[in-house]
């Protein structure tokens, strides 16, 4: 069973450190993506039975495994252990960093390419990867299996720009988007349409071939329209809604050109909007999701559960400003201590979700960060209470760090030092803050993404 380095003394040191990690380890244990595949794929003499269907390998002539994501390595490594040799080529992108964890054969190594690329801005090693991957699924015929693995960061890592968009308009779009505080939703919508294979559109290349799609969830209530910007789903969203999405955003005049162009092309009817469903290349694909946030949560109230806890899973759909989730959060820590409600101590309340940061400084940090600091303040003085705030994939925005813990004594060790929350929410430099506390969780890259997780204890 994997084990993860918290490189966090706060955790080490205090009585009620352990029961924490162990939370935390088994909500990222129950989604560990070599395991979830292992558990969906079956193979029963020359039957591979994924879910409830199941594919006579005597009828193909090749199996080839692509996909994109942060678990694309150690997804990929599971399908290898299930299919050994029947995988006759593939490729997988993934996040700078994450290629290990895809032990296999030194044959299948030779078959089987896991490439690095940038997240969360695409990059050039992106769109070269992912060109490698239409190359092999357009040789794709009716006689061909293709297995495509998809993950959290697939959107960034899985990139074909349309013809008159370029890279670094992609990369500026991005940027913006994502100091704007738009969803993740919102972002995709943008991105299925002005990129050749996302919005259904890998599946339509892949026709006719049949097409099998193993999911890991990182958006809230798993829509798979738009986990990784659902390259091989149905699409629902249109022209005209990414071209709403910069307007909510004011982003109209500060889109790049080439990709004002492209939206109003569609938008005038000049190029086609993405595959709806019932478009008849999806009847020959099917699509399951392995592991979600739902799992994540579950598995860790259940941990907590059993280690004595009064646990509630309060929700898997928070989204909003970070910020002020996180006072949201000390609220409810609040609550249980003044009144014993909705738990009674010792406490643990599990949440997931994504939240989203609206940038207004220069500072370093992602919204986990984000929301710990948000929630500062509201914990002062609470006796025997911790908020810990954890991005699933071990790493929150541009930093080394997945989340933090905040106590009742975090403000007043961060007074002593002249750290000032509102100074540091004011910049979004919540990494700085946390830091010289010794605040931050470092687990390093845990090679799964199901969303973010928050838990607040209360102890006895």
């Amino acid at each position: 069973m994997k084990t993860y380095h918290w490189n966090n003394q706060i955790l080490e040191t205090t009585p009620w450190g352990q029961q924490i990690i162990a939370v935390l380890e088994a909500a990222l244990q129950a989604v560990d993506p070599a395991k979830v595949v292992a558990e969906t794929l079956h193979l029963e003499d020359d039957h591979l039975i994924v879910g409830e269907k199941t594919y006579d390998l005597n009828q193909f002539r090749r199996v080839l495994l692509v996909g994109a994501g942060k678990a694309g390595a150690p997804m990929a490594s599971a399908v290898a252990d299930v299919l050994g040799d029947r995988v006759d080529a593939g490729t997988v992108v993934v996040k700078q960093g994450y290629a290990s964890g895809s032990e296999t054969s030194a044959g299948l190594k030779q078959r089987i390419h896991i490439l690095e690329a940038g997240h969360p801005l695409p990059d050039i090693r992106g769109v070269e990867a992912t060109q490698d991957i239409l190359k092999l699924v357009q040789g794709a015929g009716q006689a061909d299996l293709v297995i495509c693995l998809i993950s959290g960061g697939g959107s960034a890592l899985l990139t074909a720009p349309v013809q008159g968009v370029t890279l670094d308009e992609l990369q500026t779009l991005t940027d913006q988007l994502l100091a704007s505080g738009a969803t993740i939703n919102e972002i995709n919508t943008l991105r299925k349409h002005l990129d050749r294979v996302k919005g259904g559109k890998l599946a339509r290349i892949a026709a006719p071939a049949a097409l099998v799609t193993l999911v890991l969830s990182d958006v809230v209530g798993d829509p798979l329209d738009v986990i990784a910007s659902g390259p091989t789903v149905p699409d629902s969203t249109t022209f005209e809604d990414a071209w709403q999405v910069l307007k909510r955003y004011e982003l109209l005049e500060k889109t790049p050109e080439g990709i004002m162009r492209a939206l109003q092309a569609g938008r005038q009817g000049n190029l086609s909007e993405n595959p709806r469903p019932g478009t008849y290349f999806f009847h020959n694909t099917q699509t399951v999701i392995v592991a979600s946030n739902q799992q994540a949560a579950e598995a860790a109230a259940s941990k907590a559960r059993h280690a004595g806890f009064n646990t509630m899973l309060l929700t898997t759909f928070l989204q909003g400003e970070a910020r002020q989730a996180g006072r949201t959060l000390a609220a409810v820590a609040r609550q249980i201590d003044a009144h014993a409600q909705p738990l009674e101590r010792p406490a643990c309340v599990v949440v997931g979700g994504e939240t989203t940061v609206v940038l207004q400084g220069d500072g370093l940090g992602g919204r986990n960060l984000e929301l710990a600091l948000g929630a500062v303040r509201e914990l002062a003085d609470l006796p025997q209470v911790a908020l810990v705030s954890l991005a699933s994939d071990g790493g929150d925005g541009p930093t080394d760090s997945a989340g933090a813990l905040v106590t009742g004594e975090t403000l007043q060790h961060a007074l002593a030092r002249g750290l000032v929350p509102e100074d540091f929410l004011a910049r979004n430099d919540s990494y700085h803050f946390f830091d010289p506390l010794d605040n931050l969780l470092r687990p390093g890259p845990t090679q799964t993404n199901v969303n973010d997780l928050a838990f607040v204890f209360a102890f006895s």
